[in-house]
């Protein structure tokens, strides 16, 4: 009997097994279950993800309203928080299932065949991509299809930094989050930067936030191919949306903490 569990499996395995450096190789590298070596990749990725959530650029700024008043505002490296990668892996999604379905009923057809060619894996009867763009832009899914395909690897690491940044910079843009949509919201609440005229507060924010944007979602995706390729449990993409929400809800609970201090 085997247990699907990374750590009941490894007490199993060294409470059954009289060799006990084996018992050790087969928790951490089985590739039949979850492994000890997947569940590190996984605590790994949740730690470097917290740890980047804490970047960002404190721009000094004084409120005209009150004289002498002055604070912080904040550009997290993380701008578009887990947009990104929510709007990357749609459109990957949505590719996947309208190549699937041309290439069953059209399977001789040239231009369905440069889409993505499919095949039934062995085990759960799942789809895998195996040519055609759909397999390009596709994670590798051993560590022997990185080494053995480049030119797959090269393009899929291409696809996922580039669509992350382009999506990041483009949500700014409809989602009211745009230096020229902050700025209004600042000149609104009669706020400005120190040692900057009330004028240059677009300028200013050009200087940050198509950056903060653009490279924050390269980060973001970043951090899911990583996830991905040290075998992580799920997948990078859940892994990174688990934690973006769970830190958003950090980040509120203690601001509505400070604000209960305050008030008390």
């Amino acid at each position: 009997t085997e247990f699907e569990g990374a750590l009941i499996a490894l007490f199993h395995m060294l409470v059954t097994k009289t060799d006990k450096l084996g018992a050790l190789r087969d928790a951490f590298y089985r590739s039949s279950a979850p492994n000890l070596t997947n569940l590190l990749a996984t605590v790994l990725v949740f730690l470097v993800v917290i740890y980047f959530q804490g970047f960002r650029v404190d721009l000094p700024v004084k409120y005209q309203r009150v004289r002498g008043q002055q604070g912080n505002y904040p550009i997290k490296l993380f701008y578009t928080s887990n947009i990104p990668i929510i709007l990357q892996t749609a459109l990957v999604s949505n590719l996947y299932f309208f190549s699937q379905l041309l290439y069953r009923r059209f399977k001789s057809n040239v231009l369905v065949n440069i889409l993505g060619q499919w095949q039934e894996s062995d085990f759960g009867g799942e789809s895998i991509p195996v040519g055609g763009f759909a397999y390009y832009i596709s994670p590798p899914r051993t560590t022997w299809d990185i080494v053995s395909d480049p030119l797959h690897t090269s393009v899929y690491l291409v696809f996922v930094l580039v669509s992350c940044a382009m999506f990041s910079k483009t949500w700014i843009e409809v989602s009211g989050s745009s230096p020229r949509d902050v700025a209004k919201q600042l000149r609104d609440q009669e706020i400005i930067f120190k040692g900057h005229r009330e004028t240059s507060l677009v300028k200013t924010l050009d200087m940050y936030i198509p950056t903060a944007a653009a490279f924050g979602g390269m980060c973001i995706g970043c951090l899911t191919i990583v996830a991905d390729f040290l075998g992580a449990i799920g997948s990078g993409t859940g892994i990174l949306l688990a934690v973006t929400i769970i830190y958003q809800y950090f980040e509120i609970l203690h601001k509505q903490r400070d604000e209960g201090s305050m008030t008390i």
